[in-house]
């Protein structure tokens, strides 16, 4: 898809969704792309390796507001869409603080710097200009026995990292209204694919599985989750950018529903068939049952009529598909996934409450 942007600045690019953004933009012609990224434990740089000239990372945090105010000044960006973000619900048990310092007030420091450097613009550029903000279905809190949720519900997070989402949201949107600033919210649901750290649900189940470790299911396994392929949600963020309309939000989500315990054993079965175990067991027979995650949503789940009726945009991947394209690139990218978690994070579990 084409669109009206040549001068790319992201937040976060070195993330799992943010480089995959990245490297669709870097295969596209004659497109310049500042990537701010502070490299936290979950940032790969590798994710997004520079083959174009025209593309720049900087190892700085959205907090350093000068800096922000020089590279946003001399470089000129048509376009910012800002996905760096804390963002798993566990760590932000432990330590609310680092999502609050860098989700909101983050967000706010990026939001007014950027204002300040839109608002200068001649009437051409600043019409052209668009701030997109990446948020998550769990600003709506939990969708359990209600319908899915749509752009109107209302935010009801559960969570410190979920509630420093909708406080960021929220900033987003008070300075478009306010300020008629040029800003846009997607919000998405679970997303799954390449480069994901492996502290997720999805990396981790396959990490555990290959080293014959015990896999946690929180709970009963009974929480729903809606999961979207991250190469359809930058599909669906290219979309939005090239069609949305300012000061509106979008969800995208995929039509796939399925309990935690159900993407866990499906992931089993794909090892299964892929790499057997040395032992002959099944990977399932290491799935074990642990406390659950204290206020932990029962379901999440976005109604995606609004994108779909007035974008054209639907996923396009099946989770079967993207599953086993998943599970088959984490086996062909074992040494990345041993030794970013040998790095960054030990596997022990976190978010528990003493």
């Amino acid at each position: 898809m084409k669109f009206n942007f040549s001068r790319f600045l992201i937040t976060g690019g070195c993330g799992f969704i943010g480089s995959s953004l990245v490297r669709n933009l870097i295969k596209r012609n004659n497109i310049s792309i500042i990537n701010i990224d502070k490299m936290t434990y979950a940032s790969n740089i590798l994710a997004v390796e520079k083959t174009n000239h025209l593309y720049t990372h900087y190892k700085k945090d959205i907090n350093d507001i000068n800096f922000l105010r020089n590279i946003i000044n001399d470089f000129n960006p048509d376009c910012l869409i800002h996905f760096a973000a804390e963002s798993h619900v566990d760590r932000s048990i432990d330590n609310p603080s680092e999502f609050i310092e860098t989700n909101i007030v983050g967000t706010y420091n990026l939001l007014n710097t950027t204002y300040a450097y839109w608002r200068e613009l001649n009437k051409k550029n600043k019409d052209r200009f668009r701030f997109m903000h990446i948020s998550t279905d769990e600003v709506y809190g939990d969708a359990y026995q209600l319908p899915s949720f749509d752009e109107e519900s209302p935010f009801l997070p559960n969570s410190p990292y979920a509630a420093s989402k909708a406080s960021s949201d929220l900033l987003v949107r008070s300075w478009n209204k306010t300020y008629n600033f040029p800003s846009i919210i997607t919000s998405a649901s679970n997303n799954y694919g390449k480069w994901q750290f492996p502290e997720k649900l999805i990396p981790l189940t396959i990490k555990k599985a290959l080293l014959g470790e015990k896999i946690p299911i929180y709970g009963d396994g009974s929480q729903i989750r809606n999961w979207l392929n991250v190469e359809d949600h930058i599909e669906g963020i290219i979309n939005v950018l090239s069609k949305g309309k300012v000061g509106e939000r979008y969800n995208l989500a995929s039509s796939t529903e399925l309990t935690n315990l159900e993407v866990v054993e499906t992931i089993c079965k794909t090892l299964d068939a892929l790499a057997p175990s040395e032992n002959g067991l099944k990977y399932s027979e290491l799935i074990t049952y642990v406390k659950d995650r204290p206020g932990h949503d029962k379901r999440y789940s976005l109604d995606i009529t609004k994108i779909k009726n007035e974008l054209d945009w639907l996923p396009k991947k099946s989770f079967k598909e993207g599953i086993y394209e998943t599970v088959e690139w984490y086996l062909n990218n074992k040494d990345w996934l041993f030794n970013k978690t040998k790095e960054k994070y030990d596997g022990r579990r976190l978010g528990q409450l003493k």
